[in-house]
C-alpha cells in the first residue's frame, strides 16, 4: 500500500475501484504532468451515497460528505492513470458542482468537504485553487459533482 493509500485507510476510508464511465469519456486522463479528471460523483459500491438538491432535501453535512466521497473517487480516477498516488505533486485545481435551490448560498461550506478531505491526505500538497459553482441539477440527481487537476512526478523526466 501507498503512503497515501496509507494515510486514507488511516482516516477510515477505502480508495474503491474507478467508476465506470456514464457516457462518451474516460475517468481521467493525463496530459503533461498534468492529469484532468472527469466530474467524479459520490458513488460508493456503485450507487449515489445521496440523492437531490442542496436546501431542500439534502443539508450542508450531507453535500459535505458527498464532495469527500466524490473527491475518493477523483483519487481512484488519477491512480488508474498513474498508477501511484505517492507520484500526485501537488493538487492543482478544484471545481465542484453543487446541484443547488434558488436561494442556496453555501456552495463553498459544501465543497469544503472535498478541499478538507485533500487537505487531511495530502498535506500541504492538496492545497488548490478552487470554484465552488451552484447549478439547476446533476447528473442522476447528485447533490456534488467534483473535478481535479493534479500535477504528477513524471518518472520518464530528466532530473
Amino acid at each position: 500500500m501507498t503512503r497515501i493509500e496509507t494515510r486514507i485507510s488511516e482516516i477510515g476510508l477505502t480508495l474503491p475501484e474507478v467508476a465506470a464511465p456514464a457516457g462518451a469519456y474516460v475517468p481521467a486522463l493525463e496530459v503533461g504532468d498534468l492529469v484532468y479528471t472527469s466530474g467524479q460523483l459520490p458513488i460508493v459500491d456503485g450507487e449515489l451515497a445521496v440523492t437531490g438538491t442542496l436546501g431542500a432535501e439534502v443539508d450542508v453535512a450531507k453535500g459535505y460528505d458527498a464532495a469527500r466521497i466524490a473527491a475518493l473517487n477523483a483519487l481512484a480516477a488519477i491512480k488508474s492513470v498513474i498508477g501511484d498516488l505517492d507520484n500526485i505533486e501537488q493538487v492543482v485545481k478544484m471545481t465542484g458542482f453543487v446541484n443547488s435551490a434558488p436561494d442556496f448560498t453555501d456552495h463553498p461550506k459544501v465543497i469544503n468537504g472535498a478541499s478538507e478531505f485533500l487537505h487531511e491526505v495530502f498535506g500541504q500538497r492538496g492545497a488548490h485553487a478552487r470554484s465552488a459553482v451552484g447549478v439547476a441539477a446533476l447528473p442522476m440527481n447528485t447533490p456534488v459533482e467534483i473535478e481535479l487537476i493534479v500535477k504528477v512526478r513524471r518518472l520518464d523526466a530528466v532530473v
